[in-house]
């Protein structure tokens, strides 16, 4: 057994899924605010790492302006997205939001592989020292990085749900969507500006994911695999969101060690995470974290 392995693929799993807790987070966030599932958040990251590659290498804007208006380029596409898709199916049935927010997947994967071809695209090169030593193990200086961005972010969601007038107006929303809007808060506004949180913040994971891999209709893929930590954390849970994010990130790396050590399945790391999503549905339907919802019949 190779603990020094092991040590290295337990934090890599932590940096990695704290960027899974961060995807996992906005999609709690839409689902908190509008009782929408929606699959089309690894579009988001999609959407959001190809815009900021085209601004850095066609426009050739330094990394911080390309950033920023990368930011405000999808500020702007969730409103939009919200208002002239989703706002028109308030009120239809569930299964009719869901397959939109699929056809919407679907659509943006066509739209980007159209623009952008099918190839991975590397970003530019964004540090001078690629790799740091911590207690002995080489990390990757933008693994750090996006481990920064990940915690600043969640620093910011529980800023603006704790003391923000918007965010309490979202927890509101979330909590009672009739009693909100009696006691004066716009329940439409609430839902464009989540689906515009959504996606800033999808996009910024996309971006460092992109960063590390290349630009790929691969990042699409994320949206589906932060989908078992949202279901562990639970489907309502910030927090549920973030823990379920670095529980799924470490046990993917342990299910690819295990499996090298001593199974030799093949293929755990990716499949580990769906049967720990069927396990805690078999256990704790609700999640770890998520609320309980008890109806009378």
């Amino acid at each position: 057994m190779d603990a020094t392995l092991l040590f290295q693929l337990v934090l890599n799993g932590l940096i990695v899924g704290a960027l899974y807790g961060v995807v996992a987070m906005s999609f709690v966030l839409i689902y908190k605010a509008s009782q929408v599932v929606n699959f089309a958040q690894g579009e988001f990251l999609l959407v959001g790492a190809w815009v900021c590659w085209w601004l850095l290498t066609y426009w050739q804007l330094p990394i911080w302006a390309g950033f920023l208006v990368t930011l405000a380029f999808m500020t702007i596409f969730g409103v939009v997205l919200q208002v002239i898709v989703l706002r028109p199916l308030i009120g239809e049935p569930v299964i009719s939001v869901i397959m939109a927010t699929v056809g919407l997947s679907i659509f943006f994967q066509a739209l980007m592989k159209w623009m952008f071809g099918v190839f991975a695209q590397p970003f530019p090169p964004m540090f001078t020292v690629e790799r740091i030593s911590i207690l002995g193990l080489d990390v990757q200086s933008v693994y750090l990085a996006s481990l920064v961005v990940s915690v600043l972010i969640m620093v910011g969601f529980w800023w603006f749900f704790t003391y923000s007038k918007h965010g309490l107006a979202m927890r509101a929303t979330a909590f009672d969507q009739q009693v909100a809007q009696s006691l004066g808060v716009s329940v439409p506004k609430v839902f464009a500006m989540s689906w515009a949180i959504s996606a800033v913040v999808s996009s910024v994971a996309g971006i460092v994911v992109g960063v590390v891999n290349g630009v790929s209709s691969a990042l699409s893929f994320y949206g589906i695999k932060v989908f078992p930590a949202v279901i562990l954390g639970g489907l309502d849970s910030i927090v549920g969101a973030v823990l379920g994010g670095l529980i799924i990130g470490v046990l993917e790396n342990v299910a690819q060690y295990v499996d090298a050590q001593w199974l030799n399945w093949g293929n755990m790391y990716q499949i580990a995470p769906f049967y720990a999503m069927i396990l805690i549905l078999l256990i704790k339907p609700y999640g770890l974290f998520g609320t309980r919802n008890i109806e009378r019949v």
